[in-house]
């Protein structure tokens, strides 16, 4: 057993992507998941790269790593599908931010003056522009933000094109197999016990998404605060009647509820997303396909007679500040990537750089720094 064994634990798309860094650098490097790869949050996604869109107050931090890892995704997503052989849907398709009653259209400017405010390139549009733009929004959309700068990926694709990059590259992927615990001694990982089997290794990375914090073995420390917060999303097949060609985005201000309608290749239309906190339940439930489909059919009445042609429901892993949890651990050698709530794919390039960089040098990427563990301490 080489030495310098790097052991991943977690095969979703931030697993995959920093073993597929680690892999073409030379190093060994194993990934272990408790299902198939991508089968859990990176599965249950739109796919959506809207930093722009998503902007919340008191988040400048997590918009500033957002805007660089957009800045990456040109780069990555080239050399990714060259290594791989797939394309992974990548389109710049823009956000409309809709809204249909005073109240939603009161909100809409409220974050609409915080987004300029920031100096980000968005623009406001009557309900007529947003609809010059977007033809199948209802004529009850009074008003609409446009942020041409967010983009979108097909995340399944992405999934595959990474897992056949990691491949490869020399990596090891060990599906079906979940680590029964991290073996540490004197503050120090040694590797993980899966299936029975010891494996030795120098750097565990914890990438297990919400069950990163129940991996036996982790000492109290070293558990990063992640939750699960369920998402039910709907796949839906566009027709030549009712045909997006960019992406929908509608806060509902009466009810708090959102809705965004993502086109893909191929005609498919995600249709997402709820945020529950109900645990490990990943249950579809009446009640949230009913308010995505509601708050969806008000401002693009077509999807009304459109095919459902999938329900999936994900838990994506949130912390206690919504933000990601990148870097070192109070445990020599064990490094935590995880916590990436509603921007695991957006931030997915720049977490495989900067652990992947971490991991080679020893050293914390710039980037990174305000979202290490200890700030929860």
């Amino acid at each position: 057993m080489p030495s310098d064994r790097i052991i991943i634990v977690g095969a979703g798309i931030i697993g995959l992507g920093i073993g597929w860094r680690l892999a073409r650098a030379g190093r060994d490097v194993l990934i272990f998941d408790r299902d198939r790869a991508g089968r859990a949050a990176s599965r249950a996604s739109a796919g959506m790269l809207t930093p722009l869109a998503e902007v919340r107050h008191e988040e400048e931090a997590l918009l500033r790593l957002g805007l660089k890892g957009l800045e990456q995704f040109p780069d990555f997503v080239a050399e990714l599908e060259s290594e791989s052989g797939f394309s992974v849907g990548y389109r710049p398709d823009g956000v409309l931010l809709v809204g249909v009653t005073r109240d939603d259209i009161e909100y809409l400017r409220y974050r609409y003056d915080y987004q300029r405010d920031l100096g980000l390139p968005v623009a406001w549009l009557s309900g007529g522009q947003a609809r010059a733009r977007e033809p199948q929004l209802s004529p009850q959309v009074g008003a609409a933000v446009w942020c041409p700068g967010d983009h979108q990926v097909d995340n399944r694709l992405m999934v595959k094109a990474l897992r056949a990059a990691f491949l490869k590259s020399g990596g090891c992927l060990k599906e079906s197999t979940p680590v029964e615990t991290i073996d540490v001694a004197r503050n120090r990982v040694r590797g993980i016990v899966a299936g029975g089997k010891a494996y030795p290794a120098a750097t565990i990375i914890l990438a297990a998404g919400c069950w990163s914090r129940l991996i036996p073995g982790l000492p109290g420390t070293a558990r990063p605060p992640v939750r699960p917060v369920r998402g039910q999303i709907l796949r839906l097949q566009m027709t030549e009647d009712c045909t997006l060609k960019t992406i929908v985005w509608y806060n509902r201000a009466a009810s708090s509820a959102v809705a965004y309608l993502c086109p893909k290749d191929g005609g498919r239309l995600v249709l997402g997303a709820t945020s529950e906190e109900m645990g490990f339940n990943d249950s579809l439930t009446a009640g949230g396909v009913f308010e995505l489909l509601r708050a969806a059919w008000e401002v693009v009445p077509g999807i009304y007679d459109l095919p459902i042609i999938e329900t999936a429901a994900g838990l994506r892993p949130g912390s206690r500040d919504d933000g990601p949890i990148l870097g070192k651990t109070p445990v020599r050698g064990l490094i935590v990537a995880t916590g990436h709530y509603r921007k695991g794919i957006l931030l997915t390039p720049i977490t495989a750089y900067s652990i992947a960089e971490l991991v080679l040098t020893g050293k914390v990427p710039e980037d990174i720094r305000p979202f290490g563990i200890g700030r929860f301490a």
